[in-house]
């Protein structure tokens, strides 16, 4: 792999990888929390409307560039950044990374097609709002994080998208859509030199070199949240089902040996495995659940750690009562070495099985560029879990999941 920073500032990485297939990534660090000053929902308002028109493409154009090659290009929008990605032939690599810097340089927002594209995102608004599993964590961090830019909505609401306007947009990405705020990544079984030239070459085409500053690790982000509300809130929306979250602030990208704890922590708890200790008890042996699990959020100030399930009305409390006993449990002591080995051995696993995705990787290079200024590599990962210990888990367990940290959304 190599690695580096453009003259523009754009921080890129290329990988040679076997196989005929190739992937590009353009990660922007504009995400929902820089939408200060701007409309709710508009950097997920951007992601869509960036393939609506460039200054020396149609929309109908974008849409056809590679699917006429037989590739895929696709975008989503986090709180903290928009990502842009393709895959395509070995061959069009080149062809992929210039449409993607393409689109991030020179949109055009026509009015037109941003008419379109808002009825496309109303009716994804609608559509989350009728999915109560979907929608009581966007919900649960949005009460987690009142007052502060990571308590926005990453779709925003029916009123702020309909008050998006294409000046608003071209501002946005005036403000954001900088090479200093932006990672490049390619995947594909072709020479780093060779793949490295070609792409120094586009960058340097689209950007020059007038904007070489660097911004610092974060970009000015605030890498503190002076706080974060612990509520236990209870919404009846007269729904067959009942939904809950339980969860509470965790480690930071930035948390060293504390995140990968919480990391291993979280997926004991409630990893895809149906040998999770939350799963495995409230859906394998009970059945209470229609499905449960324990996710780890991570922003560059902070982190979320939340259980979230479904379940019908009447199991709602002896589920919940079942989670708190769980979580007493994992805080009382440390777990023994051989059922850390087993859970050690199950996340490298998970991760070894991902990173055989060439997609994931081009992905997770340009996340790493963009939230480390370098590659976190796969071995480095592999090392910082196997060095933890069981005292490590404890201390996240009883850290992350203390009482009198946890809140608690309920949709029934």
């Amino acid at each position: 792999m190599r690695e580096g920073t453009a003259p523009c500032g754009i921080r890129y990485a290329v990988k040679r990888r076997p196989g005929a297939a190739a992937f590009a990534a353009l990660a922007i660090q504009a995400g929902t929390r820089d939408e200060c000053g701007f409309s709710g929902g508009i950097a997920h308002f951007t992601e869509h409307t960036l393939f609506r028109g460039t200054s020396r493409k149609s929309a109908s154009v974008i849409s056809n560039y590679l699917d006429r090659l037989g590739g895929d290009l696709n975008a989503y929008t986090t709180k903290e950044e928009i990502v842009l990605h393709a895959t395509v032939l070995r061959e069009d690599i080149g062809r992929a990374a210039s449409l993607l810097v393409e689109l991030a340089t020179s949109p055009t927002f026509p009015a037109r097609e941003i008419e379109t594209e808002r009825g496309v995102v109303i009716d994804e608004i609608i559509a989350s709002e009728d999915a109560p599993a979907d929608e009581i964590y966007d919900r649960f961090e949005a009460a987690l994080f009142e007052g502060h830019p990571l308590g926005g909505l990453i779709l925003g609401t029916r009123e702020s998208v309909s008050a998006i306007t294409s000046d608003e947009l071209h501002h946005f990405v005036a403000a954001l859509f900088r090479p200093s705020r932006m990672s490049l990544t390619l995947v594909a079984d072709i020479p780093e030199d060779i793949l490295e030239r070609k792409l120094l070459k586009l960058v340097g085409k689209a950007f020059g070199v007038a904007t070489s500053v660097i911004s610092s690790e974060g970009d000015s982000r605030s890498r503190e949240i002076s706080s974060s509300r612990v509520f236990d809130l209870r919404i009846d929306r007269g729904d067959h089902e009942a939904n809950a979250v339980v969860g509470a602030t965790a480690p930071s990208l930035y948390g060293g040996r504390e995140r990968y704890a919480a990391i291993l922590l979280c997926n004991m708890l409630g990893g895809p495995a149906s040998n999770s200790l939350l799963g495995s008890y409230l859906r394998e042996r009970h059945g209470w659940v229609y499905g449960i699990e324990c996710s780890y959020t991570q922003y560059a100030d902070t982190g979320v750690a939340a259980i979230s399930f479904g379940c019908d009305r009447p199991n709602l409390r002896k589920c919940l009562a079942a989670v708190d006993r769980i979580l007493a449990s994992v805080r009382e002591k440390p777990i023994s070495e051989s059922r850390l080995r087993a859970a050690k051995k199950q996340l490298l696993c998970q991760a070894a099985i991902s990173s055989e995705s060439g997609e994931t990787t081009c992905l997770s290079m340009a996340k790493s560029l963009l939230s480390y200024g370098r590659v976190i590599t796969d071995e480095e990962a592999r090392a910082a879990i196997t060095s933890l210990t069981p005292d490590d888990i404890l201390t996240a367990a009883r850290t992350i999941f203390d009482p009198v940290r946890l809140s608690r959304l309920i949709f029934v």
